[in-house]
């Protein structure tokens, strides 16, 4: 059914939906009043001289499924890391294996392909970032996947969440991407929304990420920075979706105004973005696990020219400043480097 309406919706006839199934039209015709019977609405409107259209309760429809969709992108991304495994043991292969637990980005499938064509395996499965530390800290993963927005002050709601499951010494970041985090929101309500107090003033339904998402902290932070608190913003602690390109569908589709992402889910669905800050992108890993053949692997792939080309291909990302390089924490993450200048203001 979803096909057919699909079709129907693309090509505005319902012959010409029929050719582009391979179906008769004759047939497609009695599917749609058994799916209307079935329903108890209509699906499809249209009078003689014009264009076939959806029905407001087809479109709904339409928008649920795509919802439901990319909800279950990242398990479906997870559990296809868990087939192709399956079927490399099957063959007797040996394939070099890591597991990435990771908080959801756009990149990270495009890495996965990119990392299996050249003889690395990446089982991915798709976390908060706090899950993520955790799971790495737990011994679940060998290397994890967190993002941290380049701020000039203390960073209090990042540095509370993440400080006491990252140890200098005993914990190293690999660089990775760098991003651009923002506000995705359908282009009638663009211009509406500068700074934080504009959402609650506007009355926009706000979408946001799941409480332990890097992209939830920053927007407690950006909150907090400005203001305002969620209570003023309708939706913020109710209406939640767990990826980037689950929230931009929840937007375009109407069941929600505006929520933060990332420019590509914006622009995947037509969205208009405001752009907040520059984030980067971190693998952790710990430091005993750095020198095994995997993990040099990885960092290697991360320091080529081929995956540069193919993270450019995605709005709003770039290289990571040294891509694949081993990094030290207290010169990355900005709640070490302002504690290191506060204390040597005391001292002085």
């Amino acid at each position: 059914m979803i096909a057919v309406l699909t079709a129907v919706r693309d090509a505005g006839s319902l012959k010409q939906a029929a050719d582009r199934l391979g179906r008769s039209y004759r047939h497609l015709w009695g599917q749609l009043h058994e799916w209307e019977a079935a329903l108890g609405a209509p699906l499809v409107s249209w009078s003689r001289g014009s264009r076939a259209r959806l029905t407001e309760f087809a479109e709904r429809l339409l928008w649920a499924e795509l919802r439901a969709r990319k909800r279950m992108q990242p398990h479906i991304e997870a559990l296809r890391a868990h087939l192709e495994q399956a079927l490399a043991e099957a063959h007797a292969e040996t394939p070099m294996l890591l597991r990435l637990c990771a908080s959801h980005d756009l990149a990270l499938p495009m890495l996965r392909s990119f990392a299996a064509r050249r003889g690395l395996g990446i089982e991915l499965l798709t976390q908060g970032s706090i899950d993520a530390l955790r799971s790495l800290n737990a011994g679940r993963c060998l290397v994890a996947g967190f993002h941290v927005p380049a701020l000039a002050g203390a960073a209090p709601d990042f540095a509370r969440a993440l400080k006491p499951l990252l140890r200098p010494g005993q914990h190293k970041l690999i660089g990775c991407s760098r991003r651009t985090q923002g506000l995705m929101l359908r282009h009638e309500h663009a211009g509406l929304v500068v700074e934080a107090g504009d959402i609650a003033a506007s009355g926009l339904r706000f979408v946001n990420r799941q409480v332990g998402s890097g992209t939830r902290l920053l927007m407690d932070h950006w909150l907090r920075e400005g203001g305002v608190a969620a209570s003023q913003i309708t939706g913020y602690d109710d209406a939640i979706e767990e990826s980037h390109v689950a929230l931009a569908a929840t937007i375009a589709s109407g069941a929600a105004d505006i929520g933060p992402g990332v420019e590509a889910a914006a622009l995947e669905f037509g969205l208009h973005f405001v752009p907040l800050v520059g984030e980067d992108y971190f693998l952790a890993c710990l430091k005993e696990q750095l020198d095994r053949p995997e993990v040099v692997h990885l960092r290697d792939l991360l320091a080529s020219p081929d995956w540069a080309a193919v993270l450019a291909s995605l709005p709003g990302y770039t290289p990571a400043r040294a891509p694949g390089a081993v990094l030290a924490m207290t010169g990355e993450l900005p709640w070490w480097r302002f504690a290191r200048r506060k204390a040597s203001a005391a001292a002085g």
